[in-house]
């Protein structure tokens, strides 16, 4: 009853309380059917995401690398192979206290400064939940030491791989190169997919050059792992597709036979097929070993190589410059014929001494009285400089320049190597650029004795010969002969460029030949002495060349006229191809200390033409065979 007396309006009250009770209701269904709906979303709109995050929480995914392509020698010898061994891997996002799981791991595990340091490089290039190497090669010690500790390292763990090996070390160096591993930059350019899971890339040499046939498809696995992330078993496994295999024009019996022959003494060598541009041998002393490059060099190893006054990491072969000497004088002769210039029956007076008209300097010849009235065939033959002095001045700068640049002179070869250089071929404009000064007719006919700016590779030199004993035909030099997959025999690769005609008129390479055929088998040659020619079962025809570093008029020179001065102070350079009648081989070689090319760099080369010709038999020298898209005679390599 109220103040009033009256009752309570019951109709009132049950009003109120039902709208209390239906907004309540209201409430709880709209909780019920925000729950709802949020349920409905996580499982039916969002299963795919938490489904793989559940599945990651016991599935671990795991790249597989795809093993590298093998490369053979031209007999099917292993130049470089994969070897299995095992690593320390580590998984960053498993790991609490990077730095103090490093600290407490080395005192099982021994790590190096070069290891961490590379290791924490590593890391910026891989993602949080990827494996990361910490150290490649475990010992057998080092992996059972591991073992019994493993359970404090969560996120590190033991892993197979394959590690590329190079059974032949220092002798094919510079030739395949190695494989290193893959740095931030390198990482930034190359397709994450096709590249997961690898740690390596070709550096150097063939294995750079040729990274694409040679680096496989990866694949993957996915393996159900318990709650310490151990693994427990391989749900799916997509198996990776190994790269291809490469066979090579290189032969390695000649290859080790030229390493022997320079005995240690410092310079390089190339072999090249005059019918087809393979290269047979391909020869830098001194070398390195390959193998320390492929899991990481250490810093001192590096160091020494960096040091060490004959430069082993210098690919002398395609990248040392070196003056030609006289080797050149072939060549300029040939121009001469080929420009109408001369003809072979010219002749040309040697007094000793060759004087530009109107200039007082003096041109020296080897010989000091001279050699009296030459011929193009004795010119070559005994290296007489006067011929070519008068030749190139006659010729000019211009037409020297552009008649030498058809051999390859002045640019790369195009060798299938990677970081060729292409030497230099000096003209007018050259030296304008390089040095602003004007060019004069003296540095004319020093040019043509192959003296002066005059900077050539042996890779160069043999390849130029090459063309000049097959005839004139400019063949591409090259290295692959062919490739596979593993499973099969040998394929022919990519097709080689056309050989270009450089000459016209055979009779002026055969003058030119017959000086050469002079040079060893005649007793006015200057690698006669050496006794190359005399009783052996095949013709040679070569060219010496002395490229002097230092003049006869300095006083050096005067008041040390030894050997030994005589050794430090000259290029020593031999060409030579072989059978003179039909030939197989073209040798170019030089010795960065040599006394006389004749005495120095040819017996070298005569060790390698008896390596090719006598001691390998025909039967097991692969037979050139011709491709059909081209037309051109490539080596057959033999299965292994």
């Amino acid at each position: 009853m109220n103040s009033r007396g009256e009752l309570p309006d019951e109709r009132a009250k049950r009003a109120r309380f039902g709208l209390r009770a239906l907004t309540g209701f209201a409430l709880m269904l709209a909780l019920v059917l925000v729950v709802a709906g949020r349920f409905v979303y996580l499982q039916v709109y969002q299963h795919t995401e938490y489904s793989t995050r559940a599945k990651a929480n016991r599935v671990r995914l795991r790249h597989l690398p795809p093993p590298r392509g093998l490369i053979y020698d031209r007999e099917g010898k292993l130049l470089a192979d994969n070897v299995p061994a095992f690593r320390l891997d580590v998984i960053p996002d498993k790991v609490k206290h990077m730095d103090a799981m490093l600290e407490r791991l080395s005192m099982v595990v021994p790590l190096t400064a070069d290891d961490i340091r590379r290791f924490r490089q590593s890391l910026k290039q891989h993602r949080p939940f990827e494996q990361v190497p910490l150290k490649f090669r475990l010992t057998e010690s080092e992996r059972d030491r591991f073992a019994v500790d493993q359970w404090q390292f969560p996120g590190v763990s033991i892993d197979p791989y394959l590690t590329r090996n190079y059974p032949y070390g220092a002798e094919f160096a510079h030739v395949i190169g190695y494989v290193g591993r893959i740095d931030e930059k390198e990482q930034a350019q190359l397709d994450p997919d096709r590249y997961a899971g690898s740690t390596h890339i070709g550096k150097t040499g063939l294995e750079k050059e040729y990274e694409n046939l040679l680096h496989g498809t990866p694949g993957y696995e996915l393996v159900e792992v318990n709650a310490d992330q151990r693994p427990l078993r391989v749900l799916q496994r997509v198996a990776a597709k190994p790269g291809r295999n490469l066979y090579l024009t290189i032969d390695e019996r000649l290859q080790r036979a030229t390493i022997a022959a320079f005995d240690g003494q410092t310079g390089a060598a190339v072999a090249i097929d005059p019918r087809n541009g393979n290269v047979l041998a391909m020869v830098t002393v001194p070398s390195f070993d390959p193998n320390l490059f492929v899991n990481g060099i250490s810093q001192s190893d590096y160091t020494a190589l960096l040091e060490d006054p004959e430069k082993p990491l210098l690919n002398r072969a395609m990248r040392g410059g070196y003056p030609p000497g006289s080797t050149v004088k072939p060549f300029l002769g040939l121009g001469g014929l080929e420009l109408g210039l001369r003809k072979a029956s010219d002749t040309v007076l040697s007094t000793g001494t060759f004087y530009i008209p109107g200039v007082a300097r003096g041109y020296r010849d080897d010989q000091r009285y001279g050699a009296g009235r030459v011929d193009l065939v004795q010119a070559i033959t005994q290296s007489v400089n006067t011929y070519f002095y008068s030749l190139a001045l006659q010729m000019g700068i211009g037409r020297l320049d552009q008649w030498m640049a058809r051999f390859g002179f002045g640019s790369p070869t195009g060798i299938d190597l990677p970081d060729e250089t292409g030497g230099v071929l000096p003209s007018p404009e050259w030296k304008r650029k390089t040095f602003k000064q004007p060019w004069y007719p003296g540095e004319t006919v020093i040019a043509g004795i192959g003296q002066g700016y005059w900077m050539v590779t042996p890779l160069q030199l043999a390849h130029a010969l090459a063309t000049l004993a097959g005839g004139g035909l400019a063949h591409v030099p090259h290295v692959l002969a062919a490739t596979s997959d593993g499973l099969g025999a040998p394929e022919m690769p990519y097709p080689q460029p056309r050989p270009e005609q450089l000459t016209h008129d055979p009779a002026d390479l055969a003058a030119v030949k017959q000086g050469m055929l002079g040079v060893v088998n005649s007793p006015m040659g200057t690698a006669y002495k050496a006794g190359i020619g005399a009783g052996f079962p095949y013709l040679i025809a070569g060219k010496t060349g002395t490229a002097e570093l230092y003049s006869r008029t300095t006083e050096a020179y005067n008041t040390n006229r030894n050997l030994q001065y005589l050794a430090e102070r000259h290029r020593a350079w031999f060409i030579a191809y072989a059978p003179a009648d039909h030939p197989q081989i073209a040798i170019a070689v030089v010795l960065e200390h040599g006394a006389w090319g004749g005495t120095a760099a040819a017996p070298i080369a005569r060790k390698m033409l008896d390596q090719w010709l006598l001691d390998t038999p025909p039967s097991e020298r692969p037979p050139p065979i011709t491709t059909p898209a081209t037309q051109t005679a490539v080596a057959a390599p033999v299965t292994p």
